[in-house]
């Protein structure tokens, strides 16, 4: 195993802290500690010879970890032109590794897969724009094989969140729809450089067998959703009937739910019935329509 400087000296070197509104500007916080990045990357369970995608590896401490696993490739983007300067130590030394500098919301999946070999995303996410990154890889999953993540702990539990809880809405619907969701563990503020004010959660998802046959549904399955839960201290009926008028009911008891459910009480798989519901009922529509 080649043997790095520490990451402290270089984060000292490059300047990557210099003050804190450097580090809130691109929302890093840096892990340092070497068994807990061994542990995201155990835990992300990779097979041999994967191809991975970071977000966000500044210094490269997450970096080290995957590579040490000898991956065939590894494509890590930074938005930080800093830490990308940083990297450069990485990939002197491990050909396989790519650092793209620039924005992860704008990146596509597409555009570097590399001839349907699925991509392992493994990423401490800048607590900004996980949400996002995640919502935008889910409609991408065609391309990708598992999502290993850190999250700040109240937007895992979303994710994770079980139907009847407070936690459970939107983002648990759409991420469970299309993926089998698994706490990994949960890390405290100490652990970071510098340290946040919330916890953190690691969690692995990975795409659903019949995922990528529900992916169409997604647009409907926005607008079900949110119909339902903008109301949902109300009986589920009543926002729902926005969505398919005087045949709620009939739509509801199809998929096995009642008038007088709340948002929070109907599980993911009905919600994708729903949306599936509401495009036959638009098709049926047409087709009484025609001449």
């Amino acid at each position: 195993m080649t043997h790095f400087p520490s990451l402290r000296s270089i984060v000292d070197k490059f300047g990557l802290l210099p003050d804190k509104s450097h580090s809130k500007r691109y929302g890093q916080n840096f892990l340092f500690d070497e068994s807990i990045t061994e542990r995201i990357v155990r835990f992300a369970r990779l097979p041999k010879d994967a191809f991975i995608l970071e977000v966000g590896p500044g210094p490269g401490g997450l970096t080290r970890s995957i590579l040490n696993k000898n991956p065939k490739r590894v494509v890590a983007i930074e938005y930080d032109p800093l830490c990308v300067k940083a990297l450069s130590y990485l990939t002197t030394a491990y050909p396989q590794l790519r650092v793209i500098e620039g924005d992860a919301l704008r990146l596509s999946i597409d555009s570097i897969a590399d001839g349907g070999v699925p991509i392992h995303i493994i990423a401490n996410l800048p607590y900004n724009i996980g949400t996002e990154l995640l919502v935008r890889w889910l409609t991408q999953l065609s391309s990708i094989g598992s999502m290993t993540l850190m999250f700040q702990k109240e937007v895992a539990l979303r994710i994770q969140a079980k139907p009847g809880t407070s936690d459970y809405g939107r983002l648990s619907i759409v991420a469970q729809v299309l993926c089998d969701v698994e706490h990994g563990f949960d890390l405290p503020p100490h652990v970071f450089t510098p340290a946040p004010k919330i916890e953190s959660s690691v969690i692995h998802l990975r795409p659903r067998a019949d995922s990528l046959s529900l992916l169409p549904l997604l647009p409907i399955l926005e607008q079900v959703t949110q119909a339902a839960f903008h109301q949902r201290r109300k009986q589920i009926k009543a926002p729902l009937k926005t969505i398919f008028g005087d045949d709620v009911l009939l739509m509801l008891e199809k998929v096995g739910a009642k008038g007088d459910m709340r948002a929070e009480n109907l599980t993911p798989t009905q919600y994708i019935q729903l949306a599936q519901l509401k495009i036959d009922q638009k098709q049926s529509c047409r087709s009484s329509d025609a001449p």
